[in-house]
């Protein structure tokens, strides 16, 4: 095996070079994983932008899908040639808020591709514990157990009761989960509201929600206005999973008094929403905010690897390390679900 490896490098926000690198060295708790496929996300295009602190240089890339390369010595219940996921998280189980028992709070979280160094390489190390097998999805499928993991921790914020009606907001990955989700955990009625597009075919193809609405990029109104006249008391349920600042000012909006709204997108830093505190008090509504996971991966696993959750055709696109510029282009240009990148590939090409 070689000893180097080529990789995505952040060397400061806007500053990517494809470059050479050495192969990691594992710890005895570690295993090295041959990356076969690793999503795009959200979390990328802003850590890009110098949206998020990230720790650079970094090689980014969190939804991790590989082959276990490596074992360290101290490892058991892991083999050589097994396929798994990667959780990305990394905690440090002794500040004030781990030993509350709150890990997502974690004043020391570290992250695979966001903080330290990813999946966007040919190889990465990752501990042991947070390795999961996989059978039965592909690369490209597996690379949506982090965004279902992410879902689950929603769903664990959301603790919706059986029967509540519920919009979601956005037909992205993680929406579509979620959606389903909701659909699997005794939700009565689900609505998937997003842009006319590739995201709301999807949708309708993995019969993610109960009804669809899609909207006009460049006049929604009308759409929107369709929606109130539908469900004139709101839903008890609305989830925000666009990232969109003017969806999330407009999402309150449609939440039945007494409901809960939840934002679960991904903002920038400057992004401000603008809520009334007298409809909140008066209509008892409930703001609540669900940002990553700790300890879902193995639901997620089960769910997805058990064929509960269906993410088949969510994968539209994969592009090579070389590629990795156009495959932020591509995410970004709205004609695609899920982007992916694969370290093997050498040309560019569409996963459908």
């Amino acid at each position: 095996m070689s000893t180097t490896m080529n990789a995505v490098c952040y060397h400061a926000p806007r500053k990517l070079e494809i470059i050479t690198k050495p192969i990691p060295q594992i710890n005895d708790d570690q295993v090295l994983i041959r990356v076969t496929c690793c999503g795009v996300c959200g979390t990328d295009h802003h850590l890009a932008e110098g949206e998020f602190i990230g720790k650079f240089p970094l090689v980014p890339g969190h939804e991790i899908v590989g082959i276990i390369s490596q074992v360290g010595r101290s490892v058991k219940g892991l083999e050589v040639g097994e396929r798994c996921v990667a959780d990305n998280t990394i905690l440090c189980d002794s500040c004030f808020f781990c030993r509350r028992g709150e890990y997502l709070l974690c004043e020391n979280f570290d992250s695979l591709g966001v903080t330290t160094s990813g999946g966007f390489a040919e190889y990465v190390a990752v501990q042991a514990k947070k390795v999961f097998k996989i059978h039965n999805l592909t690369d490209e499928e597996a690379t949506l157990i982090e965004p279902a993991s992410c879902a689950i921790h929603g769903m664990d914020k959301l603790s919706p009761p059986v029967g509540v009606k519920v919009l979601v907001l956005g037909a992205g990955p993680t929406g579509l989960i979620l959606a389903q989700l909701l659909k699997v955990n005794g939700a009565s009625h689900v609505t998937i509201a997003a842009n006319k597009g590739i995201k709301t075919r999807i949708a309708q193809d993995l019969n993610a929600g109960d009804a669809y609405v899609e909207l006009d990029r460049a006049d929604p109104a009308p759409q929107w206005e369709e929606l109130r006249k539908q469900h004139p008391y709101g839903f008890d349920v609305v989830i925000e999973a666009t990232g969109s600042e003017q969806v999330a000012n407009d999402a309150i909006n449609f939440v039945r008094r007494g409901g809960t709204l939840m934002i679960y997108g991904v903002y920038s830093d400057s992004a401000r929403v603008h809520w009334s505190p007298a409809k909140i008090f008066g209509d008892e509504i409930k703001i609540i905010g669900s940002f990553a996971q700790t300890h879902c991966f193995a639901r997620a696993v089960e769910y997805l690897d058990g064929g509960k959750i269906n993410v088949k055709g969510m994968v539209t696109d994969a592009f090579s390390i070389k590629d990795y510029q156009k495959a932020l282009d591509k995410m970004n240009s709205k004609g695609a679900c899920k982007v992916v990148v694969k370290p093997s590939l050498d040309p560019e090409y569409s996963a459908q």
